[in-house]
C-alpha cells in the first residue's frame, strides 16, 4: 500500500459522520511521505520541535505547537507517545512511530477522541509493521 492510500483512505476517511480536515505522514527528518490536499504547509523547524517535544516533554507547552504557522496550544497528551493540542473549535493530534509522525488536524463537527482514535490507531498500525 502506498502511503497516500493510508492518508486517503484511513486517515481522511469518515468517522461517524465527520472526518479531519486534513492529515499527513511525515518522516522525522520532516519529509512528507503524504498528505491530504488542505495539509499545511510544514518548515522542518516545526517538525523538528515536535521531535524533540517526544524526546523531552513539556518544551511545547509554554512556546505552543505550530503546524504550517499555526499555534496550537498543547492540551494533554502521552508524553513520548502522542502530542494533542487545540485551537479554537478544532486541534490536532500527532502520534509517532518508528520512522513518522501521524498528524490529523480537525475542526467542529469532529470531536477530538474521535481524531485521536483515528490518529493512533494508523499510528499503532504503523508500529506494530515496524514503521
Amino acid at each position: 500500500m502506498s502511503w497516500q492510500a493510508y492518508v486517503d483512505d484511513y486517515l481522511m476517511a469518515d468517522c461517524k459522520g465527520n472526518c479531519l480536515t486534513s492529515s499527513a505522514i511525515v518522516g522525522h527528518d520532516g519529509s512528507i511521505w503524504a498528505q491530504s490536499e488542505a495539509f499545511p504547509q510544514l518548515n522542518v523547524e516545526e517538525v523538528t520541535d515536535i521531535v524533540k517535544e517526544f524526546n523531552e516533554p513539556g518544551k511545547l507547552a509554554s512556546n505552543g505547537l505550530f503546524i504550517g504557522g499555526v499555534k496550537y496550544m498543547v492540551i494533554q497528551g502521552d508524553p513520548g507517545v502522542v502530542i494533542r493540542g487545540k485551537k479554537g473549535s478544532g486541534g490536532i493530534c500527532i502520534k509517532k512511530t518508528n520512522q513518522s509522525l501521524v498528524i490529523g488536524i480537525y475542526n467542529e463537527p469532529m470531536l477530538p477522541g474521535d481524531c485521536n482514535i483515528t490518529i493512533e490507531n494508523i499510528g499503532d498500525y504503523l508500529i506494530d509493521q515496524g514503521l
